[in-house]
């Protein structure tokens, strides 16, 4: 019971520190969707990102718009993704035991940000979805790297 526990325990903590990648676009594709221009007519931005924090940085986790894979996610990286204005959209992330979703209500012109963040889990850790300020969200994603989107793994 005790080399179960123990087990369990090491293993949590690796994947809870350690490190993982995604493939990146190129810096001055990355750097041209930080100057947070207005999307295209009719159309809304949708900014999806993973901070640099420690916590669950080994773990890569889908992004889903619309049922539609924007991505594995990893510590230090967004997505760009723009979408019709003037309506809902779902953005869902894969987590432990079930997808976490928002629905958000988008209007044309408009950028949204989105933070997916790292929870520890029962067995592996988690992933959530919270929307952000604009001014906190551009702050964020100027540290970042842009991911190169299409490669979820349960696709």
């Amino acid at each position: 019971m005790k080399k179960t526990l123990l087990a369990l325990v090491v293993t949590n903590t690796l994947i809870i520190t350690g490190c993982s990648t995604v493939p990146v676009e190129s810096n001055s594709k990355s750097a041209a969707l930080k100057s947070f221009s207005a999307p295209t007519q009719g159309r809304s931005n949708i900014y999806i990102y993973r901070t640099n924090s420690i916590l669950g940085a080994a773990l890569k986790k889908d992004i889903w718009v619309d049922n539609e894979c924007i991505g594995e996610s990893a510590r230090g990286i967004f997505f760009y993704h723009e979408v019709q204005g003037n309506k809902k959209h779902s953005i869902s992330t894969e987590s432990e035991f079930s997808p976490n979703s928002l629905v958000i209500d988008m209007k044309p012109g408009s950028s949204y940000f989105i933070e997916q963040y790292m929870k520890p889990g029962l067995f592996v850790g988690g992933a959530n979805l919270k929307q952000v300020s604009t001014e906190e969200g551009k702050k964020e994603v100027s540290l970042l790297s842009l991911a190169k989107k299409g490669n979820c793994s349960s696709k």
